[in-house]
């Protein structure tokens, strides 16, 4: 008896609500996840790249571009993965839309967000290796922040299990972002299972943890951070993945997710020891360098005439000296 209840209070309770109302407006928390992780990655990309060479704010353009195409690509992923809940026999074309609800696959997210970094890098005249190795940590631990969205919607979790760490599910009701409850009101245990959410989160913040290390102990550069960041997240993912039973493409015997997994993994790491050199010595592809607007000063207040401009032009007209007189003009006749 003591066994049993010690096995049932050893386990993760999932949330029973996954949305915040405000009145007629209804919030999702895996909304607010992702958006939380979006803020995180732009706040630490603006800051590394920064470092790197590039202007203060120059970020943000860059995610005006990535942010966007990135959400449009792990959409489409997600869809073209998993299509039975939209195309299937069950299926509802207008949930595509509903992003808030859930699917956003982060391939897709990844390559089409490269996409629109890159049309900003451009425009920015910015060195795409050295935004992507700026963005590299930001983007793990947004994804790791992500997962705890997942989280709130009872999905994407392993096999069952009696870890003591293993996670309680709920039948869930993603429409109204709650848990379904029984007649008296408690809300329904599905079952206990693998929380790849936490492994993939854990492993998310420590992938990038280490990318911050080993750039600042190394000064890694030309996109090798951006490499190794895809080959440890997908190290990592290979094992989530193995653990994972939500629905899901099967090629030859294996998840959709784990070849992608296998094959951008082994990229990353070519490219990781193929490139390399020195980090790069300007974030623009012309080698110049970002003109920062500084405060002025009160020692920085004089203007290129060398005059107070604290104290407008004719502050110094009553101090300076008289100019000295012309020299006669020897063809001036003499004086009578």
């Amino acid at each position: 008896m003591h066994t049993m209840l010690a096995t049932s209070l050893a386990s993760i309770p999932s949330p029973t609500v996954g949305a915040i109302h405000l009145g007629p407006i209804k919030i999702q928390m895996y909304a607010i996840c992702i958006l939380t992780g979006v803020i995180f990655a732009i706040w630490l990309s603006g800051r590394r790249l920064v470092a790197r060479g590039g202007a203060p704010g120059e970020i943000l353009d860059l995610a005006v571009w990535a942010v966007p195409f990135g959400l449009i690509g792990g959409r489409l992923y997600h869809i073209f993965t998993t299509p039975e809940p939209y195309f299937g026999k069950n299926g509802h074309l207008i949930d595509i839309f509903k992003v808030w609800n859930g699917g956003l696959g982060i391939w897709g997210a990844i390559a089409l967000g490269a996409v629109g970094a890159y049309i900003g890098a451009r425009k920015a005249k910015l060195r795409m290796a050295v935004v992507a190795d700026a963005m590299a940590p930001g983007i793990v631990i947004a994804q790791g922040i992500g997962r705890i969205g997942n989280y709130f919607n009872n999905e994407l979790y392993g096999g069952a299990t009696n870890l003591p760490w293993k996670l309680e599910i709920y039948d869930y009701d993603l429409t109204k972002g709650e848990a379904i409850r029984d007649a008296a009101g408690n809300p329904i245990v599905k079952g206990y299972y693998q929380p790849t959410f936490l492994y993939e989160l854990i492993w998310d913040v420590a992938v990038g943890c280490v990318l911050l290390w080993l750039d600042k102990k190394y000064k890694l550069g030309r996109g090798r951070v951006f490499a190794l960041y895809v080959a440890l997240y997908c190290l990592g993912r290979l094992g989530v993945e193995k653990l994972r039973t939500d629905q899901a493409e099967i090629i030859l015997g294996q998840r959709l997710n784990v070849w992608t997994a296998l094959i951008v993994g082994l990229a990353g790491l070519v490219v990781f020891f193929v490139r390399k050199g020195p980090r790069e010595t300007s974030a623009y592809v012309d080698g110049r360098a970002p003109v920062v607007q500084t405060p002025a000063t009160d020692n920085d207040s004089l203007d290129a005439a060398g005059q107070d401009a604290s104290e407008g032009p004719d502050a110094t007209a009553d101090t300076a000296p008289d100019p000295p007189p012309d020299p006669p003009d020897p063809t001036d006749p003499p004086d009578k």
